[in-house]
């Protein structure tokens, strides 16, 4: 079994603004499992907060490659090297490169593979981030315009009456929408619980980590004293996380956090034999970064699985989306091809080159992921 890889740039359609940074484009790392006469393609993002950047993820597939003598050995050793602290985000790249080899070599889909619910036409949140009432409501317009009744809007700017303004343009726009509001954690508990008090007369299903990560127990406080579900992001990375977790509060499960789509099944069941709702989330990323969430998607309350549509030109294609429902892509594998290939089996890369040249390196802002 070989292991290859190759760099792209993904560019934002538009600059995205959150409460800690703004994002114009990253790097993804295209990892690709050889193995049995067959291919099966992941890829991995670049993340500032984690201090992941291209070099260390191609430096990482490279020492890994030879390691394991089948896809079958890969899939075996993912907890190992999740111990042995290779990034996360390497981990699972490589897990899914290897479901979508194995579901296309035995024509199968990846929630199989899984053992998730089928899964189609499931409505995933679109983000509106951090800008001002009159750009919301116009942002709001052409989402709703164009299908989507979930909309996660970004909150923790340095006024809050800001954030106030612009849930409550979202919602006059979308009067019949489902709200999420995420602050990244730029909420004190006591005024968490202030403007959630308030942002409940606007029908507010949830918020996500209202409070800065680090002090979990702040969560629960804030969950105590307000009507709507808390949702642990940054403090509910990993299945550890849930030991110090207080009860009660629902977690925010990113693959590529936690370690892969194996690893999110593990977390997502914990999570439901301890009464935790569920959100898949994910960061700015292409069809196949998002692909291995969307095979969970039958087992999540919230799915925000948008990053793609976020990008001037995803390089694969096959979830749909753009109206906001995802659909399932070709039924084997991942189910998502290159954009453009016609035809052609998902998931599958064009060569096995080590790295592509890249030109113009994106623009990062420290902390500058979803």
């Amino acid at each position: 079994m070989r292991l290859t890889h190759e760099t792209v740039t993904l560019r934002l359609a538009e600059p995205f603004r959150i409460s800690r940074s703004v994002t114009t484009a990253r790097e993804a790392v295209v990892v690709t499992v050889h193995d049995d006469g067959s291919r099966g393609s992941g890829e991995v993002v670049t993340s500032v907060r984690r201090a992941l950047d291209a070099s260390t993820i191609r430096a990482a597939v490279d020492a890994l490659d030879g390691r394991f003598g089948s896809v079958e050995d890969l899939v075996a050793g993912l907890p190992t090297l999740l111990a042995e602290g290779v990034p996360t985000g390497v981990v699972d790249a490589l897990d899914a490169a290897a479901l979508d080899h194995t579901g296309r070599r035995d024509g199968l889909p990846a929630h199989a593979l899984l053992d998730a619910p089928a899964w189609s036409g499931t409505p995933t949140a679109a983000t509106i981030g951090l800008v001002d009432a009159e750009t919301a409501l116009a942002r709001t317009d052409a989402l709703v315009g164009r299908g989507f009744d979930l909309l996660k809007i970004k909150a923790g700017a340095p006024d809050p009456g800001d954030d106030l303004a612009r849930v409550a343009a979202v919602r006059a726009a979308a009067p019949g929408a489902r709200l999420l509001v995420d602050p990244n954690g730029g909420w004190a508990p006591a005024l968490a619980v202030e403007l959630l008090e308030g942002l409940a007369g606007l029908l507010v299903e949830a918020v996500e980590q209202p409070t800065a990560p680090g002090r979990p127990a702040d969560l629960g406080w804030v969950a105590e004293r307000v009507p709507m579900p808390v949702i642990a992001d940054e403090d509910a990375a990993t299945v550890a996380d849930l030991d110090v977790l207080p009860p009660g509060l629902a977690v925010n499960v990113k693959l590529a956090e936690c370690g892969g789509a194996r690893a999110a099944r593990a977390m997502i069941a914990r999570a439901h034999a301890e009464g935790r709702d569920v959100m898949l989330g994910c960061l700015a990323a292409s069809s196949l970064g998002l692909a291995p969430a969307t095979a969970l998607a039958g087992l999540a309350r919230w799915v925000d699985l948008d990053g793609h549509l976020l990008l001037a030109d995803d390089p694969w294609t096959g979830l749909g989306g753009e109206d906001g429902r995802l659909v399932p892509g070709e039924p084997v594998g991942l189910g998502v091809r290159r954009a453009g290939q016609v035809g052609g089996r998902p998931g599958v890369s064009g060569g096995t080159r080590r790295t592509s040249s890249v030109s113009g390196g994106p623009r990062l802002t420290p902390g500058a992921d979803r």
